[in-house]
């Protein structure tokens, strides 16, 4: 497929020759003689760019730029002139287009702009697919009632400018619903800085969030960017701000309010704009009582408050999440998907999971290494599966399986792995030990290793 150029302009003579030449290029051509006959061709066989005139009879080029990127905004516009200014060529920028070429036509000249144009197109395109697996990447998962209300909160917060405070136990997803309001909003495009609350004190508070210049103190050997700067224009997620102690909190507080601040050393005034969004598992109000929480920043960032529910109240997501886990597992080891049999999720379904999703995930990954194709509920151990709890011998383990292959690998793998940790994880002393080629031990401790990586 070549791509299409329409050709926009009042005069025969250009559309021919600038057709003719085009076509030779290796490009596809339409004509139109006016605006509307452009619109009409825009709406009905969209081009991949449109070469349009300024001065036309009817509806003049500015205003069929103007409806083209309304109504399809994907489509690269470049602008011909011969009676061009500095305030036309602005104007045509704003409104979208991408070039502005004067009369008489450099023909050199118009083959770059459109092959630059054409380029443009093609990264937005590479950009708006990044985006969508980017926002699949991080959907929340599972239908159930809880979840598809936390989904249409999500839904609707997210394309807002409001400040959110998460709010679940450990384990539940907040960071996840944090990144999915981020990929969902209009500050997408910029970055999502997250501010480790619990692991800000005293003496790192200020380098961290404010940076500092180079020689501002003993160790800054270079200009540092902070948080606040990092995050302009952007999302500011404090995770876990019911860590942070007292004396980050005013300080934080004090530069929300003022929206701007000084790197350390520095004297320069820098203001910034950003989204918070806020995420704790501890009881807020419960803290505030107790003076381990600012009130005047509870109130700041409780803008818009998104429960996130624990893992017990939505026991029907709990199929959904196996098979997401185990997918990432193969996408990862590049294995085979393995399947998780219907009496294996019911037996999960049973189990309280006070680690939650994470505890689930961390399972999953368990039982991939340790199972066969198919997980059943004798691959389930304790406490998951109380049946599990009487000890059972290695024999009666590998008979539960159907298929001598998968008791095999099962055992095999099993046995490679306990041997690794019994020689602190030295491939040549385990191959020397159990006689096991080299190869095959560390494809093993490879796929322990990537799944302790995605585990993160």
């Amino acid at each position: 497929m070549f791509p299409t150029i329409l050709i926009v302009d009042d005069e025969p003579s250009i559309l021919r020759s600038l057709s003719g030449i085009l076509m030779d290029e290796g490009f596809e051509t339409m004509t139109a003689t006016n605006g509307y006959e452009a619109l009409q061709c825009v709406e009905t066989q969209t081009p991949d760019l449109v070469l349009l005139d300024i001065w036309m009879p009817g509806i003049d080029g500015i205003e069929t730029l103007k409806e083209i990127k309304s109504q399809h905004p994907h489509v690269q516009v470049v602008m011909i002139t011969g009676h061009g200014t500095i305030e036309t060529a602005v104007s045509a920028t704003k409104m979208g287009a991408y070039d502005f070429i004067e009369k008489p036509l450099n023909i050199d000249r118009v083959i770059v702009a459109i092959n630059n144009a054409l380029n443009f197109r093609r990264l937005e395109e590479e950009n708006r697919f990044l985006r969508k697996k980017t926002i699949e990447k991080y959907a929340i998962t599972g239908s159930s009632q809880s979840t598809m209300e936390l989904k249409k909160q999500i839904g609707i917060t997210a394309p807002t400018d409001a400040w959110v405070l998460i709010t679940g136990e450990n384990g539940t997803g907040k960071e996840l619903v944090a990144r999915t309001i981020h990929q969902l909003s209009a500050r997408s495009d910029m970055p999502l800085v997250d501010v480790n609350c619990a692991a800000l004190n005293d003496e790192s508070l200020e380098s961290e969030l404010l940076g500092h210049e180079k020689g501002s103190f003993a160790g800054a050997v270079s200009k540092k960017y902070g948080k606040f700067e990092l995050a302009h224009n952007g999302t500011l997620f404090f995770d876990e701000i019911g860590d942070m102690g007292l004396k980050p909190q005013a300080t934080i507080l004090r530069i929300l309010e003022e929206k701007q601040f000084q790197r350390m050393g520095g004297s320069r005034t820098i203001p910034f704009d950003v989204r918070v969004i806020a995420a704790t598992n501890k009881d807020l109000k419960k803290a505030i009582q107790a003076g381990l929480f600012r009130e005047d920043l509870y109130y700041r960032l409780n803008v818009v408050p998104i429960f996130v529910p624990p893992l017990r109240k939505r026991s029907d997501d709990i199929a959904a999440l196996i098979q997401v886990f185990l997918s990432k597992v193969a996408e990862d080891t590049r294995t085979p998907v393995k399947q998780m049999s219907p009496a294996a999720v019911d037996l999960l379904k049973q189990y309280p999971w006070p680690g939650n999703v994470r505890e689930l995930k961390n399972l999953v990954e368990r039982l991939d290494i340790m199972a066969g194709q198919t997980i059943g509920v004798d691959d389930i151990p304790a406490p998951y599966n109380e049946a599990a709890e009487a000890p059972r011998s290695q024999a009666d383990k590998m008979f539960a399986y159907q298929r001598l292959k998968e008791a095999t690998e099962a055992f095999e793998q099993a046995f490679i792995i306990k041997k690794l940790e019994d020689h602190n994880f030295d491939i040549a002393e385990t191959a020397k030990i159990t006689g096991i080629d080299k190869s095959r031990i560390k494809k093993v401790q490879q796929k322990m290793t990537k799944l302790a990586n995605a585990s993160k």
